[in-house]
């Protein structure tokens, strides 16, 4: 299947709108796990995604302490090898497997980001990484200029292929521009929780940085399948079953707004998931977006939304519904059609 693609920043490469997410896969039994999941239904939602056009896989070491990189690794090698989607991962999080509830630790000392960068290419089982990112800021007290003069000399060298920032501000991406280009940031972005749309997007956009978002589908609460009752079953190794939007008058402000994608997703004749994505994806300077997948079924739900372009009174519905129901924080839609 042949999907609409976007030039991700001014790297080389083209990707598809959406690209699987590999957090969930990780399962259990860590600290930010999403309970039990059997590595052979990963691997058939990985081939899935890819049979059905999908380019890029995203994943990170700390996804089930190495788990998801594995699972992603294993995937790939059963695929052709011009068949295989780009590899994007992430450094930055280190573990003790031993003590998967102690941490992660946000380390970015060069020394540890050479580390974790061989890890990551021999569980993945590959020569190059296609994007290196900066999983979150350090709290080990090293540098901006230190870790990502790390990520630039690995880019040159030929280990990654392009570099990128995560869960990073305009501050950080002002320091970092100077050492070497950004050629990606990966911020959470839903209807939820909007606020990269204020001045993350408008940088990224200005600076020819790729933008591909995470969370589009808020971790299940803009899927359409999420109720108040179902949140209240999630297993106790389940993040989500504490978080805040999963709880208490968020989780029904939520619910309330993910109801408003109903209509819409009715109009294009998708799954209410894939018009969650599609919305992310409306923002000018949105590259791609990310969205996990557990199993076949669930990469079906958002693969509309690859190709799927909300019309300007879709996207003032939602907006109406977003200022209605109170629910997360952030603009309500692009400037182009608040």
């Amino acid at each position: 299947m042949n999907l609409p693609t976007a030039r991700l920043g001014t790297t080389d490469m083209d990707i598809t709108r959406v690209g699987f997410g590999a957090w969930a896969i990780g399962g259990g039994g860590w600290k930010f796990g999403w309970g039990n999941q059997e590595d052979v239904d990963s691997v058939k939602a990985i081939h899935a995604a890819v049979e059905r056009g999908i380019n890029w896989v995203d994943t990170a070491p700390v996804y089930g302490l190495g788990r998801s990189e594995e699972v992603v690794g294993h995937a790939l090698s059963q695929l052709p090898e011009a068949d295989r989607p780009y590899v994007f991962t992430k450094c930055g999080l280190t573990f003790d497997t031993a003590a998967p509830d102690d941490g992660p630790h946000n380390v970015l000392a060069p020394a540890s980001i050479r580390r974790e960068v061989e890890d990551s290419l021999r569980r993945l089982q590959l020569e190059r990484i296609d994007l290196y990112q900066v999983h979150w800021p350090p709290q080990d007290g090293t540098p901006i200029e230190d870790y990502w003069a790390e990520l630039v000399a690995l880019r040159e060298e030929g280990k990654v292929r392009a570099i990128g920032m995560s869960n990073h501000d305009v501050a950080a991406l002002e320091k970092a521009e100077p050492i070497g280009h950004v050629d990606s940031l990966q911020p959470p972005f839903s209807l939820i929780h909007r606020e990269t749309g204020s001045d993350l997007l408008p940088w990224c956009a200005a600076h020819g940085t790729g933008v591909i978002v995470y969370s589009p589908m808020q971790s299940g609460l803009l899927t359409g399948a999420m109720t108040a009752e179902r949140a209240a079953r999630l297993p106790q190794d389940d993040w989500r079953k504490s978080h805040e939007d999963f709880t208490g008058d968020n989780l029904q402000r939520n619910l309330s707004l993910a109801k408003a994608l109903e209509p819409v997703a009715a109009r294009h004749g998708v799954p209410v998931a894939a018009a969650a994505v599609a919305w992310t994806l409306s923002w000018p300077g949105v590259t791609g977006a990310i969205v996990g997948a557990r199993t076949t079924d669930q990469v079906d739900g958002w693969l509309p939304a690859a190709s799927l372009q909300l019309t300007g009174q879709d996207i003032q519905e939602l907006a109406d519904a977003v200022r209605r129901t109170g629910a997360g924080e952030g603009p309500a839609a692009p400037d182009r059609a608040d």
